[in-house]
């Protein structure tokens, strides 16, 4: 399955869930957004973000200060 990156990488809380959910929207149900963040509220944001709207987080780790993220968007109601 193909991957969109979002790199958001300098950008402050709320700004990398809010381009998050931006890209989320453009992508086909089940698609996968893979997120680059340096904002350490990240860490919270991204699966709360994920268990509000029922999109998946596949994955969530930092390395050397990059956190990386991987959300499946929700399947079509």
């Amino acid at each position: 399955m193909s991957e969109t990156l979002l790199d958001v990488q300098g950008l402050s809380c709320p700004l990398p869930v809010l381009k998050a959910n931006k890209a989320l929207r453009a992508l086909p149900p089940g698609g996968r957004l893979v997120v680059l963040a340096t904002d350490p509220a990240a860490a919270r944001d991204f699966p709360a973000y994920c268990a509000e709207t029922g999109h998946a987080l596949l994955e969530a780790g930092e390395a050397e200060g990059i956190w990386r993220f991987v959300l499946q968007k929700k399947e079509a109601a």
